[in-house]
C-alpha cells in the first residue's frame, strides 16, 4: 500500500488556493491546517468540538487537548497551536457570521450542518487534493508533511513521536519523507 504523498511547498500553496475557492473556504482551510500544522489524524479533526479549540470567549487556545476517546491510541494528548494555525482558526471563527456556536458543537460541520464523520471529512480532503492536481494526496498527506517538516528541521525523534501521538518510534520514522535533495544536502555537510 502506497503512503500518502507529502506535497511540495508549491503543491501545498495550490491546495490552499483550491480550498480558498471552495464553497466553504474557511472551514476547508481550517481542516487542512489542523492536518498540516498540528499533525492531526482525520478522525481527530472530525471529532473536535468548538470547546477543544476555543476558550469561553472564543479565543483560540494555546493547546488543543485531544480527549482519549477521539485518538487512535485511546490516550489523551496536547496539541500545541502554532502562530500559523492560530491565524487560521481565528479566520475560521470570524467566518461564523456573528453567531457564536455552543462550545459542545462540532468544530467542523458539513454543508448539511452535521458534524463530519472521519469518512466524510476524508472524502472532502480527497476532493481538494484532486482539484489541486495532487496525485496520491490524501487526508494523511498533511500528517506526513507535519512529521517530515519537523524531522527535517532537526526536531528530536522523541518530540516528534510525542506530538504525533505515536507509541513507537518506528511508526514515526515511516512517516518521514526522504528525497534526493535531502540526501545530497546531508552528504554536503561532510
Amino acid at each position: 500500500m502506497r503512503q500518502a504523498k507529502v506535497p511540495s511547498e508549491q503543491e501545498f500553496r495550490r491546495l490552499l488556493a483550491v480550498a480558498a475557492q471552495s464553497k466553504h473556504p474557511a472551514r476547508n482551510r481550517a481542516a487542512l491546517m489542523l492536518s498540516y500544522y498540528a499533525g492531526l489524524r482525520v478522525g481527530e479533526i472530525a471529532a473536535l468540538s468548538i470547546a477543544d479549540a476555543y476558550d469561553d470567549s472564543y479565543q483560540v487556545q494555546d493547546q488543543i487537548m485531544l480527549r482519549a476517546e477521539i485518538t487512535k491510541t485511546k490516550e489523551a494528548r496536547a496539541v500545541f497551536v502554532s502562530d500559523k494555525l492560530r491565524k487560521e482558526l481565528e479566520r475560521y471563527r470570524d467566518s461564523w457570521e456573528g453567531t457564536k456556536p455552543k462550545p459542545a458543537r462540532a468544530l467542523l460541520r458539513s454543508q448539511k450542518g452535521a458534524a463530519f464523520s472521519a469518512n466524510t471529512l476524508c472524502q472532502l480532503l480527497g476532493r481538494l487534493y484532486d482539484e489541486a492536481g495532487i496525485q496520491q494526496g490524501s487526508s494523511h498527506s498533511g500528517r506526513r508533511w507535519f512529521i517530515t517538516k519537523l524531522a527535517h528541521s532537526g526536531v528530536s525523534a522523541k518530540v516528534i513521536m510525542t506530538l504525533a501521538g505515536h507509541k513507537n518510534l518506528t511508526t514515526t520514522q515511516r512517516y518521514i519523507e526522504v528525497n534526493d535533495a535531502l540526501m545530497q544536502a546531508a552528504v554536503d555537510r561532510l
